[in-house]
């Protein structure tokens, strides 16, 4: 008697992206949850100069500079959504640009902690990330 193999397992990871209605901004694991309050997003730890993607298409609504002089992008979506990406450089965008979902945007920081924070929010109010993400 034959061993019967497995059927493969589909890999969904790309599925949830495609069908959620943000795309998860970088590859990595989640290392810090959303806590209204305490943490107004996620922190993805990832390598560093991985490319940071936009999570949907939008317009390029801000560039700051945090106490570092660290950049943090604010993209402007469909239906007053934001998304904020901190912990990154080499930004391959500038205020006003149109970026489409999935478009590199930035990287990873080299210097420091390898990690994207990333929060979404409606309007000026933070929210949960992950109801978008999934």
């Amino acid at each position: 008697i034959e061993p019967v193999a497995a059927p493969p397992q589909p890999d969904l990871s790309q599925d949830r992206s495609a069908q959620s209605r943000l795309l998860m901004p970088v590859s990595g694991s989640i290392v810090q949850e959303y806590e209204k309050g305490r943490n107004d997003g996620i922190r993805i730890s990832a390598r560093a100069g991985s490319p940071v993607k936009a999570a949907d298409a939008g317009t390029v609504a801000a560039i700051t500079r945090d106490t570092d002089q660290v950049p943090i992008l604010v993209l402007r979506h469909e239906g007053n959504l934001l998304t904020v990406y901190a912990g990154v450089e080499d930004l391959a965008v500038e205020i006003g640009d149109r970026v489409k979902r999935g478009q590199t945007v930035a990287s990873i920081r080299s210097s420091g902690q390898p990690v994207l924070h990333f929060e979404v929010r409606d309007g000026f109010e933070s929210v949960d990330p992950m109801p978008y993400l999934n």
